[in-house]
């Protein structure tokens, strides 16, 4: 590994205490970033930016609420203060909470809504506004929103969940158009079926509503029948890209969102 891929980046994850989150903030200290881990879960960014110091990387940690305006110009203002300027962000923090067409309710609507779109976009523009006021550097700044399988394709059981994500795509698309007269580059990766706690509880909740008779019996479902390499995937298999797009590598590409889902929605 390239352990100064990323040495300058000084870079903001957001949903970083567990899951894919944890490995890209892991994996982008491990590549030479400094990391600032946001979450609501303060005790597990805590120790996930703990672990990273441990390893020898560099790491910090703030309380982040991602629908919450003051919370995330605060977790941007903790990055600069600690490592001096912001120069990426990550967009992962998301939730889901699958219902059927009809069963889909106001609340059910709101909070999705709210932490997949409305805080991906607020998180943009409190980095953004950061990068503005730092000045033109000699690369581009970089944020990067992590969509979804579910940003180019819907399911009945997952329609709010897949609207957000259509969402967090016409940001990608708005935000790159938008941001580039700042020397902002925008772009993301599309996850598939990815073995994490958010989808250990997605299997649950499927069981619970009916979509599915037993744990784990959706994710192997899909696998067999919808991905073309035939299995689920894990963290590691996303933190590539993410590093790629984090990294000098992407410096000329915006507004595009890589698919990274083993085959499961063909563009």
């Amino acid at each position: 590994m390239d352990t100064t891929r990323l040495a300058g980046k000084h870079i903001l994850v957001t949903g970083a205490a567990q899951g894919m989150g944890a490995a890209v903030a892991r994996h982008y200290a491990a590549q030479g970033a400094k990391v600032c881990l946001g979450d609501v879960n303060v005790d597990g960014v805590a120790q996930v930016a703990e672990e990273i110091r441990a390893a020898g990387g560099v790491a910090t940690h703030v309380r982040l609420d991602v629908t919450s305006e003051t919370e995330a110009a605060a977790a941007v203002a903790h990055t600069v203060e600690r490592f001096g300027s912001i120069n990426v962000l990550l967009n992962n923090a998301g939730i889901n909470k699958p219902l059927f067409f009809l069963d889909i309710t106001r609340d059910n609507w709101q909070r999705i809504m709210d932490v997949n779109a409305w805080g991906t976009l607020n998180c943009m523009q409190a980095a953004a506004r950061q990068m503005k006021a730092q000045g033109r550097q000699e690369y581009p700044y970089k944020i990067i929103n992590v969509g979804s399988i579910l940003s180019r394709e819907v399911f009945d059981d997952v329609v709010v969940y897949s609207a957000s994500k259509h969402a967090v795509l016409a940001m990608i698309k708005g935000g790159a158009k938008s941001l580039i007269e700042h020397n902002i580059t925008v772009n993301g990766y599309g996850p598939g079926v990815v073995r994490t706690e958010l989808w250990e509880q997605l299997d649950r909740d499927l069981v619970a509503i009916g979509k599915f008779d037993k744990l784990g019996e959706s994710m192997d479902t899909l696998a067999e029948n919808m991905i073309l390499m035939k299995r689920y995937s894990y963290p590691e298999d996303v933190v590539g890209t993410a590093a790629f797009l984090a990294s000098p590598d992407s410096d000329y590409m915006t507004g595009q969102l890589i698919m990274i889902d083993g085959g499961m929605v063909l563009q």
